[in-house]
């Protein structure tokens, strides 16, 4: 009984032994807990910064009507196009009056539409060509078997000569 008494009241000098060696061994091998909770807090950090970097400002009623607006004209042509084959069924000779009401439309003024479908188009297509282009990396090609490039080609390898193709030969003399 005597030893394990002495055990217990002894366990706070092998606690701060304990502790002791526990420090001076994290000297040399970081503690893997400890090293995990700051990469955590880190990349925590890291994160908060780049939400606060691209958090929206709030929009007001005008912007939002504007971006309503410039969402429209790709969709209004598609169904208004649309909407022309369905009144031409529904209403042939009403769609060939309006038809030829086009026809008095003068030609600057189809000149004038064709710019601004145009440029509003064409500024898109601009956008989007110049923005950042993912280019897939090629493939190396293969060494193997198959592709030997140390080996000449054998004269079993290529094909016999069968003469002139005569087909070849009209087609030739009928183009020249």
């Amino acid at each position: 009984m005597g030893v394990i008494s002495g055990l217990v009241r002894g366990s706070g000098a092998v606690e701060t032994l304990g502790r002791a060696v526990q420090g001076v061994s994290e000297v040399f091998i970081p503690n893997a807990t400890e090293g995990q909770r700051l990469g955590h807090a880190s990349q925590q950090a890291a994160l908060d910064q780049l939400g606060d970097e691209f958090a929206l400002a709030p929009r007001g009623l005008f912007d939002r009507f504007v971006d309503g607006l410039n969402r429209l004209p790709r969709p209004m042509l598609a169904l208004g196009t649309l909407g022309l084959f369905i009144y031409a069924m529904v209403d042939p000779l009403g769609f060939g009056a309006r038809m030829e009401g086009l026809a008095y439309v003068p030609d600057p003024l189809w000149w004038l539409l064709g710019a601004i479908v145009g440029f509003y188009f064409g500024a898109r297509e601009l956008h989007y060509s110049r923005g950042p282009q993912r280019q897939t990396p090629r493939p190396e090609p293969v060494h193997s078997a198959w592709h030997a490039e140390d080996e000449a080609p054998s004269e079993a390898a290529q094909p016999e000569s069968v003469g002139p193709n005569r087909a070849l030969q009209d087609w030739n003399g009928a183009i020249y």
